[in-house]
């Protein structure tokens, strides 16, 4: 369960008159400034550091956030100072926070069909639970082992799962018509559990002949095309020009003194 309002204690010696104290917030990434002498010196260097100031409230060797979320987790440093006793005195402790979230609903990625004989990888996603959720698979609402060959159910499968995450790496490898059958994840740690959806996913076979008799044919298509374009232009069907050719001959000489005709021919 998620505390909503945490305490950080920062106990210094009783001798420091006058300390200077404060608060840092390291996630791993950034350190940011929460707390520095006093309600009203609040430096707001990043929106990291805005966010806080509404939450978090000083009290004297202490520092009490409210609405902690997961965010908030990482470690937080109290720094104090003091020269009210005429030498500098200087101390600093350390709070490891650690929010505790239960998972979010996971999302299953699954096929919904796989061919006989190829490789299909399966995934669970979720990214909200604290401490890291364990990741578990089902099929047909049965537990899916983590060793396929502890099981009856799934000793003739050829599944692979990754021990420490659960995460399913080339799971299926290759896939078999047993295979066929619905799925679901489900994610848990010490504060709750989820389960995904379950995804139905169906394992088919493969027509090779098929495959390759469609090849042929289109193929034997792609011939008979080329063939018909060759054989109509080798015959001038196609791709040739006609040009047509005129002669004019002259009128013949002879004349008749009874008669004039001209003659002339034309040859195509």
């Amino acid at each position: 369960m998620i505390s909503l309002d945490v305490e950080l204690t920062c106990n210094y010696p009783s001798s420091y008159q006058n300390p200077r104290i404060e608060w840092k917030f390291d996630s791993g990434k950034d350190t940011v400034l929460v707390y520095y002498n006093g309600e009203t010196d609040w430096l707001i260097l990043s929106l990291l550091l805005a966010s806080y100031k509404n939450r978090a409230q000083y009290y004297p060797q202490g520092l009490r956030l409210r609405g902690v979320t997961r965010k908030d987790a990482g470690e937080y440093v109290c720094e104090v100072s003091d020269t009210s006793s005429g030498s500098v005195g200087y101390m600093e402790v350390k709070t490891q926070l650690q929010v505790q979230v239960p998972p979010s609903v996971p999302v299953a990625q699954v096929p919904t069909s796989a061919s006989i004989g190829s490789s299909v990888t399966l995934a669970c996603v979720e990214n909200d639970g604290f401490p890291r959720p364990k990741i578990s698979w089902y099929k047909n609402n049965i537990l899916m082992p983590e060793n396929p060959k502890s099981n009856p159910i799934f000793q003739n499968t050829t599944y692979t799962m990754d021990p420490k995450t659960a995460r399913p790496g080339n799971t299926f490898n290759p896939v078999m018509q047993l295979d066929s059958g619905e799925y679901l994840c489900e994610a848990s740690n010490a504060n709750g559990l989820q389960r995904s959806t379950a995804i139905f996913m169906e394992t088919y076979e493969r027509n090779v002949g098929g495959i390759v008799a469609a090849v042929i044919i289109v193929l034997l298509i792609l011939g008979l095309i080329a063939f018909g374009v060759w054989f109509a232009y080798s015959r001038g069907y196609i791709g040739k020009k006609t040009n047509k050719k005129v002669i004019y001959s002259q009128p013949s000489e002879t004349r008749s003194d009874k008669n004039f005709q001209q003659t002339s021919s034309f040859v195509v």
